[in-house]
């Protein structure tokens, strides 16, 4: 059993979600979390109540927003592959990493980064499709949208 000494270093550790939203709302603006993280809570009537209230029923999203906590806000180096596998909260910081400056972001860089992920996602895609015994990718063909799902499992 792991004890709380190890998660000391972790600048997570003792801080609430509502401190945690509170702190990087105040710093980078809602316009900036939603550009980085894509998260409609920062987009759609923005509060730190509301963003609260769905990243507590959200694991994906809530962890999202503490790991930005982690390395862009508190500055961190990128964490180790294997305490990357680990929710942000359960990672060990190494004692010689200290937080530092809140990292500058701005929605210019956003809008490159998220172009530059979408770009990766894409050849990613592409990669990924079946090919033929030849080599070949296979082209898949969309269906028209009123095209009946269920046609070929009828007699």
């Amino acid at each position: 059993m792991t004890h709380d000494l190890d998660y000391q270093n972790n600048p997570l550790h003792g801080v609430s979600l509502k401190q945690l939203v509170t702190e990087v709302a105040q710093h980078y603006g809602f316009k900036i979390l939603y550009a980085y993280l894509n998260i409609n809570c920062f987009a759609n009537n923005p509060s730190v109540e509301s963003a609260v209230k769905f990243l507590k029923k959200t694991d994906w999203a809530r962890e999202k927003v503490e790991a930005f906590y982690l390395y862009q806000f508190k500055g961190l180096p990128r964490a180790s592959a294997e305490q990357f596998e680990l929710p942000p909260r359960d990672r060990v910081v190494p004692p010689d990493q200290k937080p530092g400056r809140p990292a500058e972001l701005s929605l210019e860089d956003a809008e490159r980064l998220r172009e530059k992920r979408a770009k990766k996602a894409a050849q990613h895609d592409r990669a990924a499709a079946p090919r033929t015994a030849s080599g070949k990718r296979v082209e898949r063909v969309a269906e028209a949208p009123d095209a009946d799902p269920w046609a070929k499992w009828r007699k």
